[in-house]
């Protein structure tokens, strides 16, 4: 689907497989992965043939963050606020662009994700880990805020306040047992293993129609916000009874029909 020297999308059936390519780096983000992974994305959300996507990184790093190392292209030069600006909002509409588009996300993690690395796998809907797999907010420990990229958004609500408090205040490592434990990831399987752990779950939530899958992902992404209980169930009220009018949800309940008849 799309293969540049930062990375590579690959269709694989109804799973589009997405590989950080910069290993060297440990997939840290250069200007030029960020903006491929906007095309990726982009790419990614028009496809009608991509149901699920796997991010994952090539080598012993998923994503190890910024990459303080490469020069960032910017006009006004990334001394100045402007400049420094339009680099920081490039980098933190990635999270917004992956929690939007139709297509659940599933972080194979396979080594660090620190920083942005970090915003990145929680920017996903679920996380799969090996046990190289290391996270770490870091941001705070380069003399700025903990908070970047959505994190302070993201991790909260997938770890708790205080988790969420104690990492980001320190910036300390955390390794894939705690990661499994905190509930930052779903699951820790070996390396080896890592990538068809993830293409099984893909498959698996690709056996469900696309009305189905994609209304699921959109409403519990909505329904972490929702103002009270009523309106979540709201929300939820009008998706079901949208999709009891689509012909896959006609098809389905007919198909039970006749089983509970026999």
């Amino acid at each position: 689907m799309l293969k540049t020297d930062n990375l590579r999308l690959e269709l694989e059936g109804t799973t589009a497989l997405l590989t950080l390519t910069r290993p060297a780096r440990l997939n840290a983000l250069s200007a030029g992965l960020v903006e491929d992974l906007h095309a990726a994305l982009d790419c990614v959300g028009a496809s009608r043939d991509a149901r699920v996507v796997i991010l994952t990184g090539e080598g012993r790093g998923f994503c190890a963050g910024l990459d303080l190392r490469e020069p960032w292209p910017a006009t006004d030069g990334l001394d100045s606020v402007r400049g420094g600006m339009a680099m920081q909002e490039r980098i933190a509409a990635l999270m917004p662009k992956m929690r939007e588009i139709r297509q659940p996300l599933i972080a194979a993690v396979n080594g660090a994700a620190t920083g942005g690395g970090l915003g990145l796998a929680l920017a996903c809907d679920v996380r799969y880990g090996s046990p190289a797999a290391r996270f770490s907010v870091a941001f705070v420990t380069l003399g700025v805020s903990g908070c970047d990229v959505g994190v302070s958004y993201l991790l909260p609500r997938l770890i708790g306040t205080g988790q969420a408090a104690e990492l980001s205040l320190t910036g300390r490592i955390v390794d894939a047992d705690e990661a499994l434990r905190v509930g930052l990831v779903n699951r820790v399987v070996p390396a080896d293993e890592l990538l068809d752990a993830s293409r099984k779950l893909a498959a698996e939530i690709a056996e469900n129609t696309v009305y189905a899958v994609e209304m699921t992902k959109q409403v519990l992404d909505r329904n972490v916000d929702a103002t009270s209980l009523r309106a979540a169930i709201e929300l939820e009220n009008r998706t079901q009874v949208l999709g009891t009018h689509t012909e896959d949800a006609r098809a389905l309940f007919a198909r039970w029909a006749e089983k509970g008849k026999g």
